[in-house]
């Protein structure tokens, strides 16, 4: 069944809560920086370069699925202006 009728909130809920106790550990540090596309049915994730080549490779996948997109060791995906003197991610 596809995952697209899922609630938003419950999918970043289910992505943050599977990244914390399942894949933290396995993914962070050694690719802090990556960007990570989980599917929170199944747990299977992709890594990328970007989000879109994590989106891709997850949707190769399961082309029918919605996916919790987040990057490694950073509190957001990206971000919009420039960077704040001296904040660290």
């Amino acid at each position: 069944m596809p995952n697209a009728t899922l609630d938003p909130d419950e999918l970043v809920r289910r992505g943050q809560d599977y990244y914390e106790r399942v894949l933290r550990a396995k993914l962070d540090p050694a690719h802090r920086g990556e960007f990570l596309a989980i599917e929170v049915e199944t747990g299977d994730y992709a890594l990328g370069d970007s989000t879109l080549d994590a989106l891709d490779k997850a949707e190769a996948k399961h082309p029918d699925r919605v996916f919790y997109i987040m990057r490694i060791g950073y509190r957001t995906a990206g971000r919009l202006g420039a960077p704040l003197a001296g904040v660290k991610p």
